[in-house]
């Protein structure tokens, strides 16, 4: 029997094989989930990476930012599955100009990209799939890094991360009466393909080195993947607005 065995999942975020979404919706079949993928952009290179999952799933187009894309999305979803136990968050985006540092020069429209994009789509999507969850509740799983911190060249992605983690919070007290769970993983730095458009992003990767106490494998999104269908199972029913962190213990040490 497996750990998700009926669960219906709705997973966004998976562009290749390196992301940590894929790594999610791989490991949720293997433990009996069925899986609904969503992209936004470039639609063909997802339904080309879902082809390489145990059982290929349906892609729908969601773009996080379109209300008509919003509004669809449970009818859409229902033309593959009856409803939804989980959902997988794991979208983000910042212009250029929001990273690498230039905080100070980053004009508003380009934040309030990132903003909308990174947090807001949070409350966006949840609010999108409520029709599709059961009486009963169920799970929804947002990807993070953690925003306690200023990150080198991470700049205006911190702040957004940040307000992603509020936002977390806010929606676990607003859907806990639905029975909806709402957590975040702060994960440790992973190469996938948004990690490496990042300016700077080995910063991270050598800050890693050698401070992680469990150690860390930034090519490895296993780890993260098997926590997030923890959360997704029934195995955390009283836990919600937690941040969890899956970056082998790095969070917690000092220099």
């Amino acid at each position: 029997m497996g750990l998700l065995d009926g669960k219906r999942l709705l997973i966004t975020g998976v562009i290749t094989d390196a992301s940590i979404a894929f790594s999610i919706a791989r490991l949720a079949q293997a433990e009996g989930a069925t899986v609904v993928l969503t992209g936004f952009g470039r639609l063909s290179l997802v339904e080309r990476v879902a082809k390489r999952l145990p059982a290929p799933p349906p892609v729908l187009e969601l773009d996080v930012a379109n209300p008509e894309h919003l509004s669809s999305l449970a009818d859409r979803v229902r033309e593959h599955v009856d409803g939804i136990d989980g959902v997988v968050h794991a979208i983000g985006f910042a212009p250029a100009s929001c990273l690498g540092g230039g905080f100070l020069d980053a004009p508003w429209e380009d934040v309030a990209t990132a903003v909308q994009v990174s947090a807001y789509s949070l409350k966006a999507l949840a609010v999108a799939a409520l029709p599709l969850f059961p009486e009963t509740g169920g799970s929804i799983v947002g990807l993070d890094f953690d925003a306690r911190v200023a990150w080198p060249a991470y700049d205006w992605m911190g702040v957004a991360k940040a307000g992603l983690e509020s936002t977390s919070r806010y929606l676990a007290r607003e859907l806990g009466p639905r029975h909806i769970r709402v957590n975040l993983v702060a994960a440790g730095p992973i190469r996938t393909m948004a990690a490496k458009s990042i300016p700077g992003f080995s910063q991270f990767e050598d800050a890693w080195d050698g401070r992680a106490p469990l150690g860390w494998n930034n090519e490895d999104a296993e780890p993260v993947a098997r926590s997030t269908l923890a959360l997704l199972s029934d195995w955390f029913p009283a836990t919600t607005g937690e941040l969890i962190h899956v970056d082998g213990g790095f969070h917690a040490m000092g220099v």
